[in-house]
């Protein structure tokens, strides 16, 4: 019976070595390695949620930037429409500038057309007068002496005296 009680210890004594490693594994698994593995899926899951909240940051920054965008287009629009508004009286308003400077300087060359005129028939009617002297001068040489020529003499001195 020696031996098959010795059998049987050492069967015993494999299931309990056994028993022992696997319960020493057990109390190193959990000892070292879970928390190990727990502090890095914590630390994972910290750095899922950052990356998580990194990509809302940037989406609302997206989303920010996007409205921006709508707002600098719709006052880009109303720029423009006010740049074309501000062209038109601009234009409108340098048109009756210049009809008024136009017409201001019709009527100054109309006046000095009046006094170009003027001037003319002044000069016109001298030379005329100049002429019609000179030829009652002449026609008063050929008229003999007497009353007739006395009387042409003094109207062309009266004419003469009107003239100057």
């Amino acid at each position: 019976m020696n031996g098959a009680f010795y059998a049987q210890l050492a069967i015993w004594s494999d299931i309990l070595s056994a028993v022992i490693f696997l319960a020493v594994l057990v109390w190193l698994w959990v000892k070292y390695l879970t928390p190990a593995s727990m502090a890095s899926r914590d630390r994972k899951n910290a750095e899922l949620l950052e990356a998580e909240r990194k990509r809302d940051a940037a989406k609302a920054e997206v989303e920010a930037a996007r409205r921006e965008l709508e707002v600098a287009g719709s006052d880009a629009a109303a720029i423009q429409a006010r740049a074309e508004r501000d062209a038109i009286r601009a234009r409108e308003r340098i048109v009756s500038d210049a009809a008024v400077e136009g017409d201001r300087v019709v009527r100054n060359a109309e006046g000095e057309l009046g006094r170009g005129r003027l001037a003319a028939r002044e000069r016109l009617r001298d030379e005329l007068l100049a002429r019609a002297l000179e030829i009652a001068r002449e026609s008063a040489k050929k008229l003999g002496a007497g009353p007739d020529r006395r009387l042409m003499g003094e109207i062309i001195d009266s004419l003469e005296r009107g003239n100057a």
